[in-house]
């Protein structure tokens, strides 16, 4: 009996636990449904549902002429799942994919290769690295490898794209350009890491991102929601005041003499006369290497610029009707005291001589000596003249990063004292930018019209133009005819028997300054004897058409430094290329005289007929170009040495063969036929990515790589 009751006492107790935990089930099950079934069904919701970022494609920067400065490309992280590759599969195209890897990356051997795939195939890797940030061209190949092109259900192909900025021209116009990376995270800070037009127009460029819902539709697939996708509006592209013509020669030019002079920084800055157009901005500055890059936009850079200032000192005294540049002026030999300090001329003797010639001969005591006479007893009189030049102030220029001018002032009792006034008018306690001194000259060349820089003529969407940049006059008139008239004068006396005379051309007329200042800047005094080269004018003198400025900064202790010697020869240079290149009127000049002396044999690779027409007008080789011709020709030489013209004929929708020609007309050609192009290098064609005889696809992208 006892044992019955034990029993029974024993189950009800068993049956009460089991109770007491049914019910603290319930409870615990309730309490989850009200306290935290919110949040738990929502956390459900994010694991089945998903949110993602539709980027927009960043707009396109070209040239006027419709050159690519810079795009955006994809590239490619290329991966194996092998998991999911078959073992027979596997061994029987091993050999070929090995051999096939080490063709296309050529970083390996073909046996390097297979070992490492077969240890990743026996190790059952499921993302085995194939390479990254690959080429478009690579990719295109690498996808129809064996196994590869299985997919990625039964080859094990993983494939991740990856949008990139890209400069087909590597350094060229760099630091103008810029250089876009995507935003960081920095002290809790977004920041991004944009310079030059690529942040000026970043608003433009970006365009905006758009979204969409996903749903988990299995473990590893996810599927567009309904209705949910808000598509991504694509950035504008911006066209550019930049000729890649006049850039290439520049920063070419500018490179020859950094080195030549081993100095530490240059720049060369070429502006269209009429309009304010920024044809050319190069920036070259030595590295720890000895080598030279676009490291800053040194053209935007404050300096002392010493006697190419020299013209608003005579501009001054002009507009005053102070002065004549034929009256004389006494130069004293080359020195002179003025307060506690002594003025020296480079060119010591000069003596008494017009003021035309004092200018072209740059003397500081003639200049200096002017100033003094007329400026010294009310100083404000001369600084308002710097003031509505615009030089004590930005340019205005569409670019981030500009410098504003300094300019010290008679009111700065601490600053100013009885030598300041002659020293401002030779160049010195005045920090302008070399823009600066390009826009003051460019505005002498074009009447005394003052016309505001600018780099962005329009905007374009889906290639048609949405905004349009006129160019802006910041003075209509920074003195009279008369002035004007004779401040071109004295420009053009610097090249026929001035400082500049070394680099007169026969072909064209120069007009401008030389300009030699002892720099004084941060962590850099007077007697380091670091010198700022430079010259600034403009082309042809008579009918002015470019403005050029250069300027070069010296190393210490440097043995050429004066502008005469290193920057005057970079602005022949340069200003030869255009001419070369000229249209109209230019047309004939230096090439025509260059045909009279040569005899040239010419085997020329497919380009378009009226390059072909131009070129052999221009060596007085006429030919007569059938009707039947077509627009693409290839023309050589015969053993006779005439001209034979071959017919390259391009047929509708079919990839061409551009291979040899140069990029202008590639392009035409590509996109005349419907592709999109994509450029890499510089140079003539090289290779592209799509064979020629290809049928063509309205959008198809082609890549170009250049020599």
């Amino acid at each position: 009996m006892n044992v019955k009751r034990d029993i029974r006492f024993r189950v009800y107790i068993a049956f009460s636990c089991i109770c007491l935990l049914g019910f603290a089930i319930v409870f615990k099950a309730a309490m989850i449904q009200i306290k935290d079934g919110p949040k738990l069904r929502a956390q459900a919701q994010e694991m089945s549902v998903r949110t993602d970022t539709l980027f927009a494609e960043r707009g396109n920067i070209y040239t006027e002429d419709g050159t690519m400065l810079c795009s955006t490309i994809p590239q490619f992280d290329v991966h194996i799942d092998f998991t999911v590759v078959q073992k027979d599969t596997f061994y029987t195209h091993i050999d070929s994919l090995s051999k096939k890897l080490s063709d296309l990356f050529r970083d390996a051997s073909t046996a390097q290769y297979k070992e490492k795939l077969v240890q990743a195939f026996k190790d059952s890797s499921k993302y085995f690295e194939l390479g990254t940030k690959i080429s478009y061209d690579k990719y295109f190949a690498l996808r129809n490898f064996p196994i590869l092109k299985k997919g990625q259900r039964k080859g094990g192909l993983i494939v991740d794209t990856r949008n990139t900025r890209d400069n087909p021209y590597d350094i060229l116009a760099l630091q103008t350009v810029g250089r876009y990376q995507p935003a960081i995270w920095r002290d809790k800070k977004l920041v991004k890491n944009v310079k030059g037009l690529e942040a000026m127009y970043d608003s433009l460029l970006s365009g905006s991102n758009g979204w969409c819902l996903k749903q988990r539709i299995a473990a590893s697939k996810w599927a567009t929601m309904d209705g949910t996708r808000t598509e991504p509006q694509n950035g504008k592209d911006i066209v550019t005041t930049l000729d890649i013509s006049i850039q290439n020669v520049a920063e070419h030019a500018l490179m020859d003499a950094l080195k030549q002079y081993n100095c530490w920084n240059g720049t060369c800055v070429v502006m269209e006369v009429s309009t304010g157009k920024i044809r050319a901005m190069a920036n070259l500055g030595a590295q720890e290497d000895g080598s030279y890059y676009e490291d800053q936009n040194y053209a935007l850079k404050l300096a002392e610029p010493g006697s190419t200032f020299k013209i608003v000192t005579l501009l001054s005294l002009l507009k005053d009707g102070l002065i004549n540049v034929e009256d004389d002026v006494n130069c004293c030999g080359g020195q002179r005291q003025f307060g506690s300090r002594v003025m020296h001329d480079s060119h010591s003797g000069l003596g008494v001589m017009s003021i035309k010639k004092a200018y072209a001969q740059s003397s500081n005591v003639g200049m200096a000596s002017l100033a003094y006479q007329f400026y010294y007893s009310n100083p404000e009189k001369f600084t308002k003249h710097i003031k509505e030049l615009h030089l004590n102030a930005k340019t205005g220029i569409d670019l981030n990063g500009e410098s504003k001018a300094i300019l010290t002032e008679p009111h700065e009792k601490d600053l100013w004292n009885s030598s300041t006034l002659p020293w401002l008018a030779t160049g010195y306690g005045v920090m302008i930018t070399p823009l600066h001194t390009c826009m003051m000259y460019n505005a002498i060349a074009n009447g005394g019209k003052m016309m505001k820089p600018y780099l962005v003529s329009s905007a374009l969407e889906y290639g048609k133009e949405v905004i349009h940049f006129e160019p802006t006059v910041l003075e209509e008139k920074i003195a009279d005819k008369l002035v004007i008239d004779q401040l071109k004068k004295c420009t053009e006396e610097v090249v026929l028997s001035g400082t500049g005379k070394h680099i007169q051309s026969p072909y064209y007329t120069i007009a401008g300054k030389t300009g030699t200042a002892q720099v004084w800047d941060k962590g850099i005094p007077y007697s380091a004897g670091v010198y700022q080269g430079s010259f600034v004018g403009y082309f042809p003198a008579d009918n002015p058409k470019y403005t050029m400025v250069v300027v070069i900064r010296t190393k210490p202790h440097s043995n050429s430094y004066y502008g005469g010697t290193i920057a005057a020869p970079v602005f022949r240079m340069v200003a030869d290329k255009i001419f070369a290149n000229g249209e109209g009127s230019w047309k004939g000049g230096m090439i025509d005289s260059i045909s009279k002396n040569s005899k040239p044999s010419l085997v020329a690779k497919a380009t378009t007929i009226y390059n072909q027409q131009t070129l052999l007008d221009a060596f007085k080789r006429p030919l007569s170009i059938k009707k039947d011709i077509g627009a693409i020709a290839q023309i050589k030489l015969d053993s006779s040495n005439n001209i034979v013209v071959q017919s390259k004929s391009i047929s509708e929708n079919i990839v061409p063969d551009v291979v040899g020609m140069s990029l202008k007309d590639a392009v035409y050609i590509l996109e005349k036929q419907g592709l999109r192009v994509r450029i890499y290098g510089s140079g003539l064609i090289q290779s592209q990515s799509i064979l020629p005889g290809t049928l063509t696809r309205k959008g198809q992208i082609i890549i170009v790589q250049l020599s």
